[in-house]
């Protein structure tokens, strides 16, 4: 029986036919979880610590709501790494997209409500979906300069890294200049001891090139904050009347009352409304909100599915990928789950390498990964006990990664540098991903104009340029109408 089962495995999954074997693509399947498991901290403490437009927090609530949160992320990226696995039949796993959710976030649940705000990533996976299935993914891909996808890319590192470094203190608006190190310009705090030290032990195990090295900075550093509360009592962060600045955020670290318990993810696929948000904004502004994600969350992919396909040796002698319509399609779904979930859009997880390290060729690996996901449902009570100074410094690392792809762009040649350069600062300096797309992609067609190179635009490129010129005028507009 367990031969035939093998057997079974075997065929359906490929396995001998791309030199694997069942050990070594459940071995892979763990090791991708434990290097991408950290997103089930990450994602909630993005997404549910933030009140959008109203006041409110995801789940519709007056207060963060992060196991439950923490539950839908698990959830989510396990239903659907099974599917990328059973579908696509590749080793790529699929969890909440970092930088996409920061941009849900801060760019627009800042504008509507978060069920408006998900219901437009719900709406986003829909077009991607179409896309694939029309054939018109590839065209759209194709009209972006190269360069500009990187400096995309290299801009969200630079942001969550921002992110990372203000949620944790280390970083603080002051009196006299926009931002100053720590409090008043030092850093004289147990909680900023606790964010550096993480931060240098997640650099640390970065570099040396260690498995789960994010997730193991996580859980390490969170210990050492239960530690430093327990013996110097620091506190929370106090409120409005009474501030604590030497204190915790977002939680106080103490050892949890239990570790195991279930939080229905389920109740979140309730929450999700995909025409509320045309009643917030503008539909020019709306539409462009689904461009912007739609845009982050297609080249994410692209150049993901490549990189870890090529290291797998599953990219064909012409540059395809066996079955690219079945892993861009499951890859859409994962849009339009996460904003069905109320979870933000998921994306497949250049983490996915990790398992392809330890031999992994084939999607047993991909379900192996979600199976675990799902059973990490169980433990999100955990997630609650983690301070934003034991979670940032994986997000400052994160920013490095994605950061390190800046190497790819040309700052000799000054048509495509400086629009680069405007898509990467304006995303941390305005604190908005789509301000930086916007005034990159429209530099980019201005300069080209002036230079007479017109003809080296793709047409896609005119309309989504135009498309971001009205997105920036909106406000005088609205004021010469008399509408603001």
């Amino acid at each position: 029986m367990k031969t035939h089962q093998i057997s079974t495995l075997d065929r359906f999954f490929h396995i001998s036919e791309r030199d694997s074997s069942v050990g070594r693509e459940v071995r892979g399947g763990f090791a991708t979880f434990f290097t991408m498991a950290y997103i089930v901290v990450l994602n909630p403490l993005i997404i549910a610590t933030v009140p959008d437009v109203e006041g409110q927090f995801i789940g519709d609530g007056s207060a963060p709501n992060v196991p439950l949160v923490a539950a839908g992320t698990a959830f989510v990226a396990g239903v659907l790494s099974i599917l990328m696995g059973v579908i696509g039949k590749v080793p790529f796993a699929m969890a909440a997209g970092l930088g996409l959710n920061a941009f849900v976030t801060f760019g627009i649940a800042s504008q509507m409500s978060w069920e408006s705000a998900m219901g437009l990533v719900f709406l986003e996976g829909v077009i991607i979906a179409l896309l694939v299935l029309t054939g018109f993914r590839t065209a759209v891909f194709n009209a972006i300069p190269a360069q500009l996808k990187t400096a995309i890319s290299v801009g969200i590192g630079l942001f969550i890294a921002l992110i990372g470094f203000v949620d944790a203190g280390f970083v603080r608006k002051a009196p006299a200049t926009p931002l100053e190190l720590g409090i008043g310009g030092n850093l004289t705090s147990w909680p900023i001891f606790v964010f550096v030290v993480g931060l240098l032990l997640t650099a640390v195990l970065v570099a040396r090139r260690t498995k789960g090295a994010i997730l193991i900075g996580i859980v390490v550093t969170t210990i050492l904050a239960i530690v430093v509360e327990a013996v110097a009592q620091v506190g929370g962060s106090g409120t409005p009347d009474k501030p604590n600045p030497a204190g915790w955020r977002l939680v106080t670290p103490e050892m949890p009352d239990t570790i195991f318990g279930f939080t229905n993810p389920l109740v979140l696929f309730r929450e999700f409304d995909p025409i509320g948000a045309f009643g917030s904004v503008s539909a020019v502004v709306a539409l462009l909100l689904v461009f912007t994600l739609l845009i982050t969350d297609f080249f994410d992919t692209m150049g993901t599915v490549v990189g870890v396909g090529r290291q797998a040796g599953l990219v064909q002698e012409d540059g395809t990928l066996p079955r690219t319509r079945e892993i861009l399609l499951v890859d859409s779904i994962g849009a339009a789950a996460g904003g069905a979930g109320s979870v933000s859009s998921n994306t497949t997880y250049i983490e996915s390498a990790a398992g392809v390290g330890e031999g992994a060729r084939t999607g047993l690996a991909s379900v192996v990964t979600g199976v675990l996901f799902l059973l990490a449902i169980f433990v999100s009570p955990l997630v609650a006990v983690v301070p934003y100074e034991a979670a940032a410094p994986a997000l400052v690392i994160v920013g490095f990664l994605m950061m390190t792809s800046v190497r790819d762009i040309d700052f000799t040649d000054y048509e495509i540098a400086i629009p680069a350069f405007l898509t990467i600062v304006l995303m941390p300096f305005s604190y908005s991903i789509a301000n930086g797309i916007g005034a990159g992609f429209v530099t980019y067609v201005l300069i080209k104009l002036v230079k007479g190179k017109a003809r080296e635009v793709h047409p896609l490129m005119w309309v989504v340029a135009a498309l971001f010129v009205l997105y920036f005028a909106l406000g005088p507009i609205k004021l010469l109408l008399g509408l603001a």
